[in-house]
């Protein structure tokens, strides 16, 4: 025998709890993922529903945009240059000063996670020109910058002859 189960949906604030409880969100990601859940009514539009909901988790110190820029940092720093960390935070809605102080960090070791993505990749340095280009445009499309690419490329023919 089946028993009925009352099926009460969730309300906008304990999905944006949820949401968070999972992982850090900046402020205009979580309003995009909470808009679909937002009734909207002629007196109290969704978005200020959303708005209202999200100023009070700010307030309480539960959604920090500076602090979602140091975790999105924190992971792809190793990874990626500063150019994609930055199109990733601008594309998240974070606020200008905190994507340049960002930056700022990721450049710091730039160029050692250059070279060690590079190496990852490719065990040997380039040999021609196609290999060099090759390897330049890997190092691009991780968004490095062309002056960390070509310190990377050019630096270690001379590193590997020592």
């Amino acid at each position: 025998m089946r028993s009925k189960i009352d099926f009460q949906p969730k309300s906008l604030r304990q999905r944006a709890l949820d949401y968070l409880g999972k992982r850090e969100y900046s402020y205009f990601e979580l309003a995009q993922k909470l808009k679909p859940y937002a009734e909207e009514t002629d007196e109290n539009p969704a978005t200020e529903q959303i708005a209202a909901i999200l100023d009070d988790f700010k307030t309480r110190g539960w959604l920090s945009d500076a602090r979602f820029t140091e975790m999105l940092v924190h992971a792809r720093k190793t990874k990626f240059g500063s150019a994609k960390v930055a199109n990733e935070l601008r594309e998240k809605g974070v606020a200008d000063d905190l994507i340049a102080n960002a930056v700022a960090a990721v450049k710091l070791t730039e160029l050692e996670n250059a070279r060690g993505i590079c190496r990852k990749k490719y065990k040997a340095s380039p040999t021609s020109r196609e290999d060099w280009a090759k390897q330049a445009r890997f190092l691009q499309s991780r968004g490095f910058g062309f002056d960390v690419i070509k310190k990377v490329l050019n630096s270690t023919n001379d590193e590997d002859n020592l």
